[in-house]
């Protein structure tokens, strides 16, 4: 048995060992690539062409044999052209991720524990292949086992995610927003460009608002489009 942690210092640790490996290329990423809205209705052209590299079980094969290729395009039609699979689901919840949140529970972890662990996040990522937070939880997992591999795979496929994100605004205003696919996907990147959630979550208009809490730039928070996330949810409804 190894010495363990409890799953708020998990995540954590694994979250830390995300920031060290991407804070170069998240820093500079502003001054790098130029900001586009996602054109949804292009992109579901384009990844529907089965001539084409956007097509989409193209670019989710490359996704899964995490791909450091890809290109910002193909990133940005992966992720947004997410919205368009059957698979689709911002509300949905796997039945896993319970088995996955009664290990994480547990104060001591042993071998078998992040095994498992592994196991319920691959079952995870089957029905949702950008459920990040099962990607981050991997991580550490990966590590105290000393699976340097999929180490290193997992955090290709979050870089992908992260680059598609950044790639569509700053979230500083409404015009400029970041585009996510996910609700959850906002509280992630808020970690990753070092802000702490403020408190406060609004919904204005297709924008969520997010407060921030005190920051050195001042930031009182940040705008998410969530467009795709409250079609799902108008669809459910019906």
């Amino acid at each position: 048995m190894r010495e363990n942690s409890p799953q708020t210092i998990c995540s954590m640790k694994s979250m830390l060992l995300l920031l060290i490996l991407m804070l170069s290329g998240v820093g500079g990423y502003a001054q790098e690539l130029q900001t586009e809205k996602p054109d949804y209705k292009k992109i579901e052209k384009a990844i529907a062409d089965n001539d084409s590299d956007l097509y989409y079980p193209k670019l989710m094969i490359r996704y899964k044999l995490a791909d450091s290729t890809m290109t910002i395009e193909e990133k940005r039609h992966l992720y947004y052209g997410f919205t368009f699979q059957d698979a689709y689901a911002p509300y949905g919840r796997s039945d896993f991720e319970e088995k996955l949140r009664d290990v994480m529970k547990k104060k001591k972890l042993r071998d078998a524990d992040y095994r498992d662990i592994v196991a319920f996040s691959d079952s995870v990522l089957a029905e949702n292949p950008f459920n990040l937070a099962v990607l981050d939880n991997q991580l550490f997992a990966f590590e105290k086992l000393g699976d340097g591999t999929r180490f290193n795979e997992n955090i290709i496929r979050l870089n992908i995610v992260i680059d598609a994100l950044l790639s569509s605004g700053d979230g500083l205003s409404k015009k400029s927003a970041f585009y996510v696919i996910s609700t959850s996907h906002e509280y992630f990147l808020l970690n990753i460009l070092g802000f702490s959630f403020g408190g406060s979550q609004s919904l204005q208009e297709h924008y969520d608002f997010l407060a921030l809490a005190d920051n050195p730039d001042r930031i009182e928070g940040l705008y998410f489009d969530v467009s795709p996330c409250l079609a799902s949810l108008k669809k459910t409804f019906r």
